[in-house]
């Protein structure tokens, strides 16, 4: 197990899955992709009664964008599906020590967005919303702000949104549980395998090629990321997401901000930041440290002096209306998919993977999520997701 900074770890280095050649030639279910939306779907399924599925990853479990995730899990969305996903998936984050018996480090020190005067509408209409939805999201003034961030500087501010039960969790981890109870079920995470075409045959899915030969199963699973684009092609299947760099950095303090401190989020350029270990996250759109700074400094004057002891950067699997492609494809039969999550993947992921499942093996859903059907797309049915950081 190799420590990333401020304490996070890369669990894939000790769950790796079945690296091995394989003679599997067949199964129930094939998912495409092993970072979080593929181990969870590939656990729900197993829960689900779909024990004959297979996992195919490539490099290792959440070797992607998943391992490079900030963690953040929110319900402060513009959208009131994402609302209620986030709402459901803190549940399911809440109790997941006690499900799958590993701490995934979650702590819900609420996200704060720091607000322009033109941003305050739109984040008050959104805050209504969450709130009709159950949620205990409120719009703070920036005295409390400043209370809650030390240092903080309100230059430019008009005021902020707060809630107390968004937080963050370590993705690797997650992985991990769902990975090793997926296995437990029956279920296989086959590393090193790459899934390189769906097959299909009169207007159904027939199977996989891998580099390792044909995997024969009637229903695929594409949780691939930015490669889900490329791979849906192969069956026919039109997914519009483009790739969308996003960079955080690990920032060294002794007690400078507050252990409490919540995800602050500076919506106008970007900026975030929460404690990470004994040091910060500071994250946003910036590849080199020269270009965070004047944005990181403005906001927080005191991160000047902080040094900047790592940093690494993961894609954005970004779709056109900045929401997840979520659902199954009338044709081919037996084509699912999950992807274009937009930077929002990671949280939720627990209920994706319970709806995919749930599709698959022909139960009802605990949240219907048809709207995130990709034919959307096709039937100008697009819905717009504005809270995007």
């Amino acid at each position: 197990m190799t420590k990333l900074a401020g304490g996070r770890y890369r669990f894939r280095n000790t769950d790796e899955g079945e690296r091995v050649k394989s003679e599997l030639r067949a199964a129930e279910a094939v998912v495409i992709g092993g970072g979080v939306i593929g181990v969870s779907t590939l656990y729900h399924l197993a829960a689900a009664g779909v024990t004959d599925a297979v996992l195919l990853e490539r490099e290792t479990l959440g070797a992607g964008s998943t391992s490079a995730a900030a963690g953040g899990v929110r319900v402060q969305y513009s959208d009131s599906l994402n609302v209620q996903i986030s709402l459901l998936a803190i549940e399911r984050f809440t109790r997941f020590r006690d499900d799958f018996d590993i701490d995934i480090g979650f702590r819900q020190n609420g996200y704060l967005f720091l607000l322009e005067e033109r941003m305050m509408p739109a984040f008050e209409a959104a805050t209504a919303l969450q709130r009709s939805l159950g949620a205990p999201t409120r719009m703070v003034s920036l005295a409390e702000a400043a209370d809650r961030v030390p240092g903080l500087c309100l230059d430019g501010l008009a005021g902020a949104s707060f809630c107390p039960i968004d937080g963050v969790a370590t993705p690797e981890a997650v992985v991990q549980g769902y990975a090793a109870a997926a296995r437990r079920l029956g279920a296989r995470t086959l590393v090193g395998h790459t899934a390189r075409a769906v097959r299909t045959e009169g207007g159904r899915v027939t199977g996989v090629e891998t580099d390792r030969g044909f995997l024969a199963t009637p229903r695929v699973i594409c949780a691939a990321g930015v490669d889900s684009t490329a791979i849906a092609a192969t069956a026919g299947v039109d997914l519009p997401v483009r790739a969308e760099r996003r960079y955080i950095y690990y920032v060294e303090q002794r007690g400078t901000l507050p252990a409490s401190l919540p995800l602050t989020v500076d919506f106008a350029t970007g900026l975030y930041v929460h404690p990470e270990g004994p040091g910060l996250i500071v994250g946003g759109p910036w590849a080199t440290t020269a270009d965070l700074a004047p944005y990181a400094v403005a906001r927080l004057p005191a991160l000047a002096d902080l040094p900047i002891r790592s940093g690494w950067s993961g894609n954005y699997e970004m779709s056109p209306d900045h929401n997840a492609m979520v659902g199954a494809a009338t044709d081919p039969a037996g084509f699912y998919y999950a992807t274009g999550f937009s930077g929002h993947g990671f949280q939720q992921a627990p209920v994706v993977g319970e709806y995919l499942a749930a599709l698959v093996a022909g139960r009802p859903p605990s949240l219907d999520l048809g709207g995130l059907s990709a034919d959307r797309f096709a039937d100008a049915r697009t819905r717009h997701e504005a809270n995007v950081i």
